[in-house]
């Protein structure tokens, strides 16, 4: 018998199976961690992707429905909580309300910034359960994650259009009374060259508190009939023709046409305050016919789009049923509003070959042209952060959406 216990004790057959048996736990042990981490970093993604969606789509509002409404029901805390909840994380809802979104002031002072955080965690009861930790003790994790957009003034626009009306000034000739796009006409000089007292009101600086122009959400959905300049007249809907810069080849008519009807990708500064003025010289010749037919080939590229309401109105004061989103709409463009001041200046000092650029708007095309006029929407538009341009001044008309966070 004690021999056959010394021949056990020095027997090793069967030790392979209790390395195998160890080793395949320790690499089952691993892998499922593995896989737990994994769907950890998974989630974690997936929550700031939640995030970001959001906080883009509450700056976004912002810009285009309305930059004052903060509330909880207004459309940027409505469209960063429902943009947020359509980005599943780990295949479920993250948590997120009107609570969680916060309008933070950025660091130039502006309250320009929306700041959305979501949750999936144990205190929102929607935790993220582990698949192999509930056997160490761990059978759930916490996810979230927090992203801030901004909706900042541009200094920069593309696909700007080559035709120019004047800036938005305060009406007081031949009395002091509201602006009015239809019948008001910019006067500061009479025909001798002397200033009239009083004369029509523009403040210029898009820096200043008191700048006059246009508002892109003050004065968003009005219409305005816009037509073809006669003479030297000021008025609010008559446009001038623009030689636009970046000319790759095309010359006259051609270009001016399909800088409508396209998109020119030339970087229009906008003016700030310490920065050369921006002058732009009219493209010579009748241009009536080229302006239509290129406007008519921006309506037919997005025919079912239409504006629904208006200031004082019933409705959202806001594009309808585009096939492009109602932000993107090729029929929502860009152009140049010009100074009138300095231009009135011109023609009293016999100077009326250049136009100071004053601002870049936003108009959508709200119907076909008709003879000669094309009736349009001011609208919010996009811009852009160029780095070579100067700083975006406050009351630059586009506005850059984000994260800055």
């Amino acid at each position: 018998m004690g021999k056959r216990f010394r021949h056990l004790r020095r027997d090793e057959r069967g030790m392979s199976l209790v390395f195998v048996g160890a080793s395949l736990m320790a690499f089952l042990t691993a892998t499922t961690l593995a896989i737990d981490a994994g769907m950890f970093m998974t989630a974690r993604s997936q929550s700031q992707n939640s995030a970001d969606a959001g906080a883009l789509a509450g700056a976004t509002a912002l810009a285009f429905d309305s930059f004052t409404d903060r509330s909880s029901s207004g459309p940027a805390v409505s469209s960063a909580v429902s943009t947020a909840l359509a980005n599943n994380v780990i295949a479920h809802n993250v948590s997120v309300g009107p609570g969680d979104v916060e309008f933070p002031v950025g660091p130039t002072g502006l309250s320009n910034r929306i700041r959305v955080t979501v949750y999936r965690d144990t205190a929102h009861s929607n935790s993220i359960p582990t698949l192999m930790g509930g056997f160490f003790g761990v059978s759930t994790f916490n996810i979230w994650a927090r992203a801030t957009g901004e909706a900042s003034p541009a200094n920069a626009v593309t696909c700007v259009k080559p035709f120019m009306i004047p800036d938005k000034w305060q009406e007081r000739r031949p009395i002091i009374a509201p602006f009015n796009p239809d019948t008001s006409v910019f006067n500061m000089y009479d025909n001798k060259g002397n200033l009239l007292s009083p004369a029509d009101y523009y403040n210029g600086d898009l820096s200043s508190v008191d700048y006059t122009g246009y508002n892109n959400d003050r004065d968003k959905g009005m219409l305005l009939n816009i037509r073809a300049g006669t003479g030297n007249n000021i008025e609010p809907t008559f446009y001038f023709s623009w030689s636009m810069p970046g000319n790759n080849g095309e010359i006259g008519a051609d270009w001016y046409r399909n800088n409508i009807s396209g998109c020119n990708q030339f970087k229009i500064p906008i003016p700030g305050a310490g920065q050369p003025d921006y002058l732009m010289t009219q493209e010579p010749g009748d241009m009536t016919g080229p302006t239509i037919q290129g406007v008519q080939a921006l309506y037919d590229q997005d025919p079912g789009a239409y504006w629904e309401g208006g200031p004082g109105q019933a409705g959202c004061n806001c594009v309808k049923n585009s096939a492009f989103g109602a932000h993107l709409s090729p029929r929502i463009f860009p152009i140049p509003v010009y100074d009138p001041e300095y231009y009135d200046n011109g023609k009293a000092n016999g100077r009326n070959a250049d136009f100071r650029l004053a601002n870049i708007i936003g108009i959508f095309l709200d119907s076909r042209p008709t003879g000669n006029t094309i009736y349009g929407r001011i609208t919010p538009i996009l811009g852009t952060i160029d780095n070579n341009a100067g700083p975006a001044p406050a009351g630059s008309f586009a506005t850059a959406i984000r994260l800055v966070q």
